[in-house]
């Protein structure tokens, strides 16, 4: 009988990663951004049906970047936890914080465990506070760890070359179209350095906007909301645009 062929664990795990690293790299990058009003989320997405962005309970979004068929189990798996914790004890123990912790160790169990693949998904989970201070955005990549953001984070494909962009130029206080335009320049970046257009049905956007006179602060911007505030000066705000379009959808979660 032969020997079977020995690999060290620390060469498993570093494979296990690239390959996880690799399977995300090869997904459309997407954008979180805090602007003065809530969290803005921006992703390039030609799909209608599948999207990258959701709502998993009143002030708690969620954005993924990798293979469909496994974030949307996760995501699936966050709003059952969230519903279940809200029902139980009481809405406000239903937190960003809390969720993340949830996601970090499924997705660190699925990560070292050698009978199946790693996930090919990096996640972000962001809750919009009553002021810009309690905002709360948190990084999930592949392997289970969690990290706190500030400002701006990018996940997927070239996400690296986004996240140094937006550092450079996000700042505090930014009103929604300014970080909107900010969040779709990033994302028309391609890794030469050049820029290609993305036309607006291109994208999908949502925010948490703290405004909302609703508990569920999660709302989808399409149409021609996200048209004016694409355009040079736009200057409408989500609120504004909403009660412009509200026949035209009423979408705010899933």
């Amino acid at each position: 009988m032969s020997t079977p062929f020995y690999v060290s664990p620390q060469q498993a795990m570093a494979d296990r990663a690239e390959y996880a690293r690799k399977g995300i790299a090869r997904g459309r990058s997407l954008v979180v951004l805090q602007y003065t009003d809530g969290i803005v989320f921006v992703g390039e997405n030609p799909s209608r049906a599948l999207h990258k962005f959701s709502e998993i309970y009143d002030r708690i979004a969620f954005a993924a970047a990798g293979k469909y068929n496994e974030y949307e189990n996760l995501r699936i798996g966050g709003v059952r936890y969230a519903d279940l914790r809200g029902y139980t004890y009481d809405r406000a123990d239903v937190t960003a914080r809390g969720l993340a912790n949830v996601y970090a160790q499924t997705l660190g169990t699925i990560f070292s465990s050698a009978g199946e693949k790693p996930y090919e998904v990096e996640l972000v989970v962001a809750e919009v506070g009553e002021t810009p201070e309690g905002d709360q955005i948190y990084r999930l990549p592949h392997d289970g760890s969690i990290v706190d953001e500030h400002g701006s984070v990018a996940v997927g494909g070239n996400s690296e070359q986004i996240s140094t962009f937006l550092d450079q130029r996000h700042r505090d206080g930014m009103t929604l179209p300014e970080a909107l335009k900010l969040a779709v320049q990033a994302l028309s970046r391609d890794t030469n350095g050049g820029e290609r257009e993305i036309p607006a049905e291109r994208l999908e956007v949502a925010v948490l906007d703290r405004t909302r006179p609703q508990k569920r602060k999660f709302r989808r911007v399409e149409g021609r909301r996200l048209s004016r505030l694409l355009e040079p000066g736009g200057g409408a705000s989500a609120g504004d645009a909403d009660a412009a379009d509200e026949p035209e959808s009423g979408d705010d979660g899933e």
